[in-house]
């Protein structure tokens, strides 16, 4: 029955959404107890966590065989999360582009973007192809941690994440939290895409549409939701870090997933569609970003531009 389907999805993303928030709370509180450097968590534990929806849903997805179903979540979350996000945050509350990191993490999404498109221009994943990208993975988020860790104690990201990560309780608490979200995240992910399959199928819906729209959006609410929070904070650099962040390891380790789990033929939308829509936000990010009379900010309007350009996408998917 597709409203029982309905309710276990909507139970299922709720679940996972908060489950996600827990391990990241859990993981980045135990340690900053450990004394490690609040930029380190961030780049690494607070960017990362924040995707483990999507590579949750990812890895369900490929298990079952339906790598176009996690294709479309890992490429629909980066659309969305600019588009949406980004595009409502940004509508919300100007973002401010002030610290050196993320001045140079916004040419590394474009190019691991770049890296995705001529991996999927054959319209096939290998296994080959998921160890490059996890490769990739590892030594790009090594380099940012290094760029991260010179930044000085007068970087805007730096103090954001200082004020963010706390040890306000016990260790024991932030393990607990931490092993609820281990425990919690797959169980969800797994009934949420079921369900999303049951759904897909009784409407007649490929794969991968359900991957770019209902499962994406629902995957990127965590994003939305911290970003939405820190710029009322105003923490407008913690806000775009943490969609850089999520949008390289979408592209890098999420993509991997099917690629390692479930190679072989995908849907040839997803590079004819798909691709070209999520370079063309994330060109016009960097864009706004530096390009705008000196300013480095993305405004109200551009905001709103984003989001125009991602309800046309989605609607263009119906």
């Amino acid at each position: 029955m597709p409203i029982t389907h309905s309710v276990i999805f909507i139970v299922g993303l709720l679940v996972l959404s908060w489950s996600a928030d827990r391990f990241v709370t859990g993981a980045a509180g135990l340690a900053a107890c450990f004394g490690i450097r609040p930029m380190l968590i961030g780049m690494t534990i607070m960017a990362m966590g924040s995707s483990a929806p999507e590579i949750l849903v990812a890895i369900s997805a490929s298990l079952s065989g339906k790598n176009n179903l996690a294709i479309g979540n890992a490429i629909g979350s980066n659309i969305a999360n600019i588009g949406l996000v980004l595009g409502m945050t940004a509508m919300l509350r100007p973002l401010q582009v002030a610290s050196v990191t993320l001045k140079r993490e916004m040419p590394v999404v474009l190019a691991v973007s770049v890296i995705a498109a001529f991996l999927l221009a054959d319209s096939f994943l290998s296994r080959t192809e998921g160890g490059l990208l996890l490769a990739v993975f590892v030594a790009t988020i090594g380099a940012l941690i290094g760029l991260s860790l010179t930044a000085g104690s007068s970087d805007p990201l730096v103090q954001e994440l200082t004020a963010e990560v706390n040890t306000r309780h016990k260790p024991i608490n932030y393990l607990l939290w931490l092993l609820i979200g281990m425990i919690l995240l797959p169980v969800s992910a797994h009934y949420m895409v079921d369900s999303a399959l049951a759904i897909a199928h009784f409407y007649g819906i490929s794969d991968l549409v359900i991957g770019l729209t209902i499962i994406a959006i629902g995957t990127s609410l965590p994003e939305l939701a911290a970003c939405i929070a820190s710029v009322l904070k105003k923490e407008q650099d913690l806000a775009l870090g943490n969609i850089l962040g999520s949008n390289i390891f979408n592209i890098l380790a999420v993509l991997a997933m099917p690629a390692l789990l479930s190679p072989g033929k995908i849907d040839p939308q997803v590079i004819h569609r798909d691709v070209p829509v999520m370079l063309l936000l994330t060109g016009l990010l960097i864009f706004f970003s530096f390009a705008i009379r000196g300013k480095r900010r993305i405004e109200n309007w551009q905001g709103g531009l984003l989001l125009a350009a991602y309800i046309a996408f989605q609607v263009s998917l119906l």
